[in-house]
């Protein structure tokens, strides 16, 4: 159970597109710069309890668009900060592919309500 003063991102990969790991890695990266980025101009105390208690990351899958779509949408209802990723499309997915969904940093609680259900990226 997490304890209300634990932080961490999540990131959330699509595992229905078939990306090498190499892609998945370099997407995820893109998500958590992102999301992070996007934190600390919005909700910087988040960020700042985030990053100096060790910027935790987690990584989570997703099966397909639809599944990701209503992860941001849950995430913004509860006001967590997100972003999905689009990709441009140089090498293994057509441009403008959503590949995966950077949420966080936020209360590790909060975010749980939103992937609580989702496997560990394998």
């Amino acid at each position: 159970m997490a304890h209300p003063h634990d932080y961490k991102m999540v990131i959330v990969v699509r595992t229905d597109l078939g990306m090498s790991v190499g892609k998945m890695v370099a997407q995820a990266c893109h998500a958590a710069v992102m999301a992070s980025e996007k934190s600390k101009k919005t909700k910087t105390k988040h960020w700042r309890r985030w990053n100096d208690t060790g910027g935790k990351k987690v990584a989570l899958e997703a099966e397909s668009l639809e599944e990701l779509e209503a992860l941001a949408y849950k995430a913004e209802e509860l006001d967590i900060t997100n972003v999905l990723i689009q990709d441009a499309g140089h090498t293994e997915v057509p441009p403008g592919t959503v590949t995966c969904l950077g949420l966080g940093p936020d209360q590790a609680m909060k975010i749980d309500r939103v992937t609580g259900d989702l496997p560990l990226l394998k």
